[in-house]
């Protein structure tokens, strides 16, 4: 039943049962009828009364068969109330998780635009510092543990000024490029504190495009380990007389590369493989004045290198038995 039929036939309805009432009572006083021994008067007020809470009953009544809302909220309410109170409350979490979620797409947001960025840069050619490169190396060997802050305090300073003349070569004034969590120099400052041999690693965490205000970094400790001795052989490769004279270059360019690999698999922070100046001649000389199917090249370390050191080899050739 719509609103409008509705207060419609409740005013009918209230209109004919007050008429009724207001005949009833009319009758019973001139009857001088008595109801419960009352006095003929008031028992046409009490007549009239109960036709009133008659009309009130029967809206009351009309309304709540029509109307499923208002019996809902007669009869169950104070269920309802309750079921609203826990679902407050467990909505309380849900919007917290909600703010954390929203805070989480708004900052993948801001990595995929950098991203772009980025992407946009290496096309460009506009990238100066990469992913994971060094911006300064340096070298901890037991030092005195009041001393600990002011050498990682240098180092950072170091690295921001490496850093700053890359980014930023033609700024004059020094400015704090380089942002490091605190929490990643507490644990390097507790580490240090121990004692031993370290090396410091100060990496960039993502691409820098040039010109950017900020370096987000990070802080590596490794230990300061030898990684190679002197006269140690650090790779050896096979190679037979046509292959090297099809591709000499490539050969040795192989030898140096699977060096590479071997010294970054100890541990090497170094990122490449310097070579004896007068080793390529020597080898190609050798060829000339043999001719021999097979060989077998070596890249020979030249000093002993730690961690964090240039790693120097010299190259050498021997016949292989057939």
């Amino acid at each position: 039943m719509s609103g409008w039929l509705l207060i419609i036939f409740l005013l009918l309805l209230g209109g004919m049962i007050s008429t009724l009432g207001d005949l009833l009572g009319s009758k019973i006083g001139k009857a001088r009828f008595s109801i419960l021994k009352l006095r003929p008067k008031k028992t046409a007020i009490l007549v009239t009364i109960l036709t009133g809470s008659l009309i009130s009953a029967s809206s009351l009544s009309l309304m709540i068969l029509v109307n499923r809302q208002l019996r809902v909220g007669l009869f169950r309410l104070g269920d309802l109330q309750k079921k609203l109170q826990d679902s407050r409350q467990v909505l309380i979490p849900l919007k917290e998780e909600r703010k954390k979620l929203e805070k989480k797409i708004k900052n993948k947001e801001k990595e995929l635009v950098q991203l772009e960025n980025n992407i946009i840069a290496l096309r460009s050619g506009k990238v100066v510092i990469r992913s994971g490169q060094s911006l300064f190396i340096a070298e901890i060997n037991n030092i005195k543990k009041n001393s600990i802050n002011s050498q990682i305090e240098e180092i950072l300073i170091n690295a921001n000024r490496y850093a700053l003349d890359i980014v930023k070569p033609k700024r004059k004034d020094i400015a704090n490029l380089l942002l490091l969590r605190k929490n990643h120099i507490e644990e390097l400052q507790k580490k240090v504190s121990k004692g031993g041999n370290w090396v410091i690693n100060i990496k960039s965490v993502r691409n820098v495009v040039s010109g950017e205000n900020f370096i987000y970094a990070i802080p590596e400790i490794i230990e300061n380990k030898t990684i190679v001795t002197k006269g140690e052989v650090i790779t050896k490769i096979d190679f037979r007389t046509e292959d090297l004279k099809k591709g000499f270059g490539d050969k040795i360019n192989l030898v140096l590369a699977s060096s590479l690999a071997e010294i970054k698999r100890r541990g090497s922070l170094t990122n490449e493989i310097k070579l004896r100046g007068d080793s390529v001649k020597k080898i190609r000389d050798f060829l000339i004045k043999n001719d021999q199917s097979n060989y077998e090249i070596e890249a020979i370390s030249l000093k002993d290198s730690k961690t964090a050191q240039s790693v120097i080899v010299e190259l050498n050739i021997n016949f292989l038995n057939s």
